[in-house]
């Protein structure tokens, strides 16, 4: 069968940017509308449990965003996530945020139209997922510990924080911006062609090993999605602007293969073989999670640890 275009900068460059995929009214203005909902009832809690100075209540969406995830520590900022943490100990209260808006986010047929022309129709929403408000970094302000949203995302390949019983999966990164993501709010920039380069040591003290000349920044307009190999060697920017970047990084495999992340909860998107077997709604994705934390709280301790962990090569060293 003859390649796309699409198939074919896909294969040479390791990345495909497509625009006007999501609507900014329909699809995305939803997902805010949900988000500001939650960070009221969350900035409340917060206020009261004297965890922020105010509830910022008077500010439109992105400033209070900004102003309410900058003060947060790493484990408050779990409360906006669409996944577990990779936390060492889980309990019933370890917060994973599983709503209607989000899943139809995932869930878009736009969207999975897109994802199927690169992996089939047999489509896994794979658990490999974030959602991410990124503040200005001028906002780290609070006495808090740093969180790591308000840091550039260093460089990294996605193959290289999964398990390595994925190696051989296609796991497909869908990055979309829910804002306009801009260099100067902190894009994504990647190395086109790097996923040809096989995986490298990810010694994160050492990231700029990883840059090379031919590093492209991404900007997007809320309503594209850039779609990257697994290898592709990526980053996000520093957030100097005054106001935040909200994006969602995703992850979609072919049904079937380890997606990487076993002990969370993956669902069929999409199935033209077995269609019964999509997941029907935001509440069954919800039980999903709760049942996978119930199951990691009930083993107590549960480490992730790094392939990279005791890799004794000289990037490493």
């Amino acid at each position: 069968m003859e390649q796309s275009i699409m198939q074919k900068q896909f294969a040479e460059e390791g990345y495909v940017l497509i625009e006007n995929v999501l609507d900014p009214e329909t699809d995305l203005q939803p997902v805010i509308d949900d988000y500001s909902m939650l960070l009221d009832e969350l900035a409340h809690r917060w206020y009261s449990e004297g965890k922020i100075p105010s509830t910022y209540a008077d500010l439109p969406f992105n400033q209070r965003a900004g102003q309410i995830v900058s003060q947060l520590s790493d484990e408050e900022v779990y409360y906006l996530d669409i996944s577990l943490p990779k936390a060492a100990i889980y309990t019933e209260e370890t917060p994973v945020y599983t709503s209607e808006a989000t899943f139809n986010l995932l869930t878009n047929p736009r969207l999975l139209d897109q994802v199927e022309k690169l992996i089939g129709p047999e489509i896994l929403s794979n658990p490999i997922q974030h959602a991410r408000i990124k503040p200005p970094e001028f906002m780290n302000v609070g006495a808090k510990p740093r969180n790591a949203y308000l840091a550039a995302t260093p460089w990294h390949q996605d193959q290289g924080v999964i398990t390595a019983e994925a190696d051989n999966t296609d796991v497909l990164s869908v990055w979309i911006p829910i804002t306009d993501a801009t260099v100067e709010n902190g894009c994504l920039a990647i190395i086109p062609g790097s996923h040809r380069e096989g995986l490298a040591p990810h010694c994160f003290e050492i990231p700029e090993r990883f840059r090379e000349l031919n590093v492209t920044p991404m900007p997007m307009k809320a309503g594209s999605i850039l779609m990257f190999h697994r290898l592709v060697k990526h980053c996000s920017l520093p957030n100097l602007s005054d106001d935040i970047r909200f994006s969602f990084d995703l992850r979609y495999s072919p049904i079937g293969q380890p997606t990487g992340r076993d002990e969370f909860p993956g669902f069929v998107a999409r199935s033209r073989k077995n269609p019964e077997s999509v997941l029907p709604d935001h509440r069954a994705w919800g039980k999903l999670w709760h049942e996978a934390r119930a199951k990691l709280a009930a083993r107590g301790e549960m480490p992730f640890g790094s392939r990279w962990n005791g890799v004794k090569q000289p990037d490493c060293a």
